[in-house]
């Protein structure tokens, strides 16, 4: 359902005023796979007045105001991506075009949107209540972290939003229960999941370096990280403290992940799939065009690539719907007006995680291990391809559904790894499920690079690559899509010449898919930018800092050669 945007709306549902405003930096569209509508439709649901305002003007007040004030709090998100790689690209460039804005011109999302829009609040909307950031920009900025477009250390976006409480991780119960606390009058401090500032550390929080001697000191910056991704995951984690100025970050443990009940229940409330009529009125929004008949089959990655932030926010722990679930929501898709056959993804941050997780005991403590894919596959990873084959069997029976794809990317060295449905899962994929490609990302082909990735090496690749012809053979023509990175930490300007040659002899390809590493708040790769050592083992890491080489070793496999 569309939240009211005006208070016009407001009325034709009867309501005088609202428990909550949501201010995001996208346009507004309805749907599972954009996290301020599903953050709007919980509270909706279990019974809050909801308003949304998307996109506001932030040189005057007629926007932020016009649903006036809310009861409870208000909601500042910056998008589904953060402003900063949303506005630049990574050689620092202004983005022109913005996928999630009506039209597509890049001119209605500040930078910072979340500190701007928080600071919007406080000027103009009074009787002040209090400010709930999240969403990904603020997620990812919680404790003091490397900003790239600053080239410097930058405090926790809590205190420069000047904001009251943030809600980091996917958000939903945290948010949900936070609306609840305020409703009755109670303190939410103490919720899992949360951030506040306090004057003084709570008893048996574990104490961070503080943020001025992590600005002065790329050492202590490196011991903080690590101890903040030791704590990123339920039920381990601990709760953490920094001191910021004269006061304390407080970072609550964080909350658990959802039971597959609980996924399924966010799919199943009544999304439009649509962009607001009045945003609809600027322009199309061409990331509907993506997400609009998309499934979200499962969250989470325990891929933990160096570079990935998924980790930090959604979670290693994968959570999946059930097959019974992504069957009734397809059933739904297939009734809409617009839907012409084509699911066009089944998937999550990694498609073929699909029901895959942890069998090791939880009473054998827990697990140290950054990722469960690299060096090897951990052998307590159930890595079987069985549950997402019959997930796509039974997408595929639904009469009125035509096509099912896999859009999202997977990774290669899960599919080698599982010797029982891992042939099995790639050929029904070449053979029905791709849509002319198949999306992979080893990234890179270096070995020194790799390892600081965290990603398989090139002999995986290459067995992969074999493997995909093999099952390609005598069907349509499928071909594979690799993504390829520049400039990562670790990466120097001979190991991009060894890419192209990798590409051209062996893969007998010339990349287009090279992406300029970005580094972008609470990954382990930034990290490492930021200190020229990796966090975990201490060890020093080469690190190209000057824009015009990092842009130039992207240039290195573009190059046509004469």
């Amino acid at each position: 359902m569309f939240l009211p945007t005006t208070r016009e709306e407001c009325r034709r549902l009867g309501w005088s005023s609202l428990d909550v405003i949501l201010v995001t930096g996208d346009a507004y569209i309805d749907s599972p796979l954009v996290g301020v509508a599903v953050i709007g439709n919980v509270l909706a649901t279990a019974g809050f007045r909801v308003g949304l305002i998307s996109q506001p003007r932030v040189d005057a007040e007629v926007d932020i105001t016009r649903l006036g004030v809310p009861e409870l709090f208000w909601g500042v998100t910056g998008g589904a991506v953060d402003s900063m790689v949303a506005n630049h690209t990574a050689g620092m460039r202004p983005r022109r075009q913005d996928d999630f804005t009506a039209g597509g011109i890049n001119n209605r999302r500040p930078d910072r949107a979340v500190i701007v829009y928080a600071n919007l609040i406080r000027r103009f909307a009074r009787p002040n209540r209090p400010i709930v950031l999240g969403g990904i920009e603020a997620s990812l900025r919680r404790i003091s972290h490397y900003d790239a477009w600053n080239d410097r250390v930058r405090r926790s976006i809590l205190f420069d939003a000047k904001a009251d409480y943030l809600v980091y991780g996917m958000g939903e119960a945290t948010t949900l229960a936070l609306a609840r606390r305020l409703a009755g009058g109670q303190a939410p401090a103490d919720l899992p999941g949360l951030c506040h500032i306090a004057s003084r550390p709570p008893e048996g929080y574990l104490r961070l370096p503080d943020h001025q001697e992590v600005v002065e000191d790329p050492a202590a910056f490196s011991a903080m990280f690590a101890r903040f991704s030791r704590h990123n995951r339920a039920p381990e984690g601990l709760g953490l403290c920094q001191r910021q100025d004269t006061r304390f970050l407080i970072q609550n443990p964080p909350a658990p992940p959802m039971s597959t009940a609980e996924l399924d229940a966010i799919h199943a409330l009544d999304y439009r799939r649509a962009v607001h009529p009045a945003d609809l009125a600027r322009g199309p929004v061409r990331a509907l065009e993506t997400i609009a008949f998309s499934l979200v089959s499962h969250r989470g990655c325990f891929g933990g690539c160096a570079f990935c932030a998924i980790s930090a926010h959604q979670g290693r722990t994968v959570v999946s719907r059930s097959i019974p679930s992504l069957a009734d929501e397809a059933r739904r898709l297939a009734r809409h007006p617009d839907f012409h056959g084509t699911i066009a993804d089944v998937g999550g941050p990694t498609a073929n995680m699909y029901a895959m997780g942890c069998t090791r005991d939880p009473a054998a403590g827990p697990c140290r291990r950054a990722s469960c894919l690299y060096p090897e596959v951990c052998p307590h990873l159930d890595h079987d391809h069985a549950a997402q084959i019959a997930l796509l069997e039974r997408l595929s029976a639904i009469g009125t559904v035509r096509n099912v794809f896999v859009g999202s990317g997977i990774r290669h060295d899960l599919v080698l790894a599982d010797r029982r449905n891992g042939e099995a899962y790639l050929k029904r994929l070449v053979r029905r499920h791709t849509s002319g490609q198949l999306k992979v990302a080893p990234e890179h082909v270096a070995p020194e690079v790799l390892r600081v990735m965290g990603k398989p090496g090139p002999e995986v690749l290459e067995a992969f690559a074999a493997r995909f012809q093999q099952a390609a053979a005598g069907g349509p023509k499928r071909f594979l899509t690799y993504y390829f990175m520049a400039a990562h930490p670790g990466c120097r300007h001979g190991h991009m010449l060894a890419l192209k040659a990798f590409a051209r002899h062996r893969l007998h390809l010339r990349p287009e898919q090279i992406q300029i590493f970005t580094p972008t708040p609470s990954t382990r790769a930034t990290a490492i930018f930021h200190s020229g050592q990796d966090p975990f083992t201490g060890e020093p890491v080469f690190v190209e800092r000057g824009l015009a080489a990092r842009v130039a070793q992207k240039a290195v496999v573009l190059k046509r050669e004469t």
